[in-house]
């Protein structure tokens, strides 16, 4: 007998959907995970909360990545340098660093479909604000090939270096050095292009996001795909040096426009449905967390499915990052219940699977599960493919004709059936990320 598995327990009821009114403002409404858009995830090494901050410069607050609070919007306003340039007073798509222990707030300044735009920066002494603008960090207009949206700053580790990735549409991601002391620009121009996109694709790429991971020596870039269409979608790129090249698991560089069937970039998250429950779609502009115990989380706004072209609120999820023997990042099958990490003997591994395969599509459409059975004696099967699995180190490997999938095991909770179940991450080795969870015994 193995030890007995502690499952994560059923989360909090959300509130409700609430009913979605274009141009309606809500500065004072607990919403729930509703209507967090553009999240930026910040954990305070002085309180050990978990931290929030998306559109709107609206901030959420948690102990436990589970049970948010609402703070409020923390920032009152883009100073008059910003609103004079765009004629707008929006807050769009916040991120925060802490240096010198001071905390920045770099904000998106913008109106809908235009690159006349500002990314400026509010500083702190506390990660709950109030912050009050310091200044413009970069301006653009419709003439340049980049819009100042979307930042995420980002510090070179061998060099302290701080730079400021930033951009969507019309010619691809950026990255600007930053001054330490000050926060501002160090550079004139809008500096070095990371990614990009074809023409014929929109050009659509934004919510840039890059981490370096010490385990694998790489820095990770994450962008989302689309233009807030049913097709947006995450992939991910790595490279050795923070300014690049990223190129990806096929070893393509993310500024290569020779992109012709929309397969450059690792896919690890898109428009999904499981044969339960809703289906989703649009998962984007995500940040990631390296957790002080070591533990890997992404944050991204979703939508539930609907392709009729009424509002569609935007809601949050929270998974667990898994990291494949080469080094790339896989997502758990479920949003993040407080599973902990533990040995899974074998024999719970039996039984009958959902799997989702999320390859590359153009465009990219909801991606449906489909029946697996893991079987003693090692049978595998999924629909009429037969094959043999093993299990070992906590890795299940998967094998049928010339296809090997390797993945990682842990417990999850199911939200669709509403139970605790067992979740499988991985990836082909073909490069195309695997999510499974188990939904029956055999």
């Amino acid at each position: 007998m193995g030890t007995e598995l502690i499952y994560p327990e059923k989360p909090p009821a959300d509130l409700p959907k609430p009913e979605v009114k274009k141009g309606k403002d809500r500065p004072g409404i607990n919403t729930g995970l509703w209507f967090i858009h553009d999240p930026a995830i910040y954990k305070d090494d002085i309180s050990g909360k978990y931290y929030i901050y998306c559109t709107g410069a609206v901030c959420h607050c948690s102990d436990d990545l589970i049970n948010w609070e609402r703070i409020g919007k923390v920032v009152p306003g883009p100073p008059e340098e910003a609103v004079s340039w765009t004629g707008s007073n929006d807050i769009w798509a916040p991120d925060i660093i802490k240096i010198n222990g001071e905390y920045r707030l770099y904000c998106s300044n913008s109106k809908w479909g235009v690159r006349q735009s500002c990314i400026f920066l509010a500083v702190s002494d506390s990660p709950e604000g109030p912050f009050t603008p310091r200044g413009c960090v970069l301006k653009t207009t419709d003439a340049m090939p980049v819009n100042a949206i979307d930042a995420n700053i980002i510090t070179d580790v061998k060099t302290g270096d701080v730079y400021m990735l930033y951009g969507s549409f019309w010619g691809g991601c950026y990255m600007l050095m930053l001054d330490k002391e000050t926060g501002l620009a160090a550079e004139d121009g809008i500096g070095i292009c990371v990614a990009r996109r074809p023409e014929w694709m929109s050009a659509a790429i934004e919510g840039p996001y890059i981490i370096y991971n010490p385990d694998t020596d790489y820095y990770y870039l994450f962008v989302s795909y689309g233009s807030l269409k049913t097709d947006y979608n995450i992939r991910v790129a790595r490279s050795r040096n923070i300014t690049g090249p990223y190129v990806d698991f096929k070893g393509r560089s993310m500024t290569d426009l020779s992109d012709s069937d929309n397969s450059t970039g690792l896919l690890i998250h898109c428009g999904y449905k499981w044969n339960d429950g809703k289906a989703y779609m649009t998962p984007g502009h995500n940040s990631v967390l390296h957790d002080t115990d070591g533990s890997w989380y992404i944050v991204y706004h979703i939508r539930e499915y609907n392709f009729t072209g009424s509002p569609e609120p935007s809601k949050l999820q929270i998974r667990k990052i898994y990291w494949t023997c080469d080094g790339w990042p896989v997502l758990s099958a479920q949003p993040y219940a407080g599973e902990k990490e533990q040995d899974i003997q074998e024999d719970v591994l039996y039984g009958i699977y959902e799997k989702i395969t999320l390859k590359p599509e153009l465009p990219q459409g909801i991606t449906c599960s489909v029946p697996v059975k893991l079987g003693k004696n090692g049978y595998y099967e999924c629909c009429s493919i037969q094959g043999t699995w093993e299990y070992k180190d906590r890795k299940l490997i998967v094998k049928y004709g010339s296809h090997i999938e390797t993945a990682y095991v842990n417990v999850i909770w199911d939200q669709e059936k509403n139970q605790p179940s067992i979740g499988i991450s991985g990836m082909s080795g073909e490069g195309f990320v695997v999510m499974s969870k188990k939904v029956g015994n055999i």
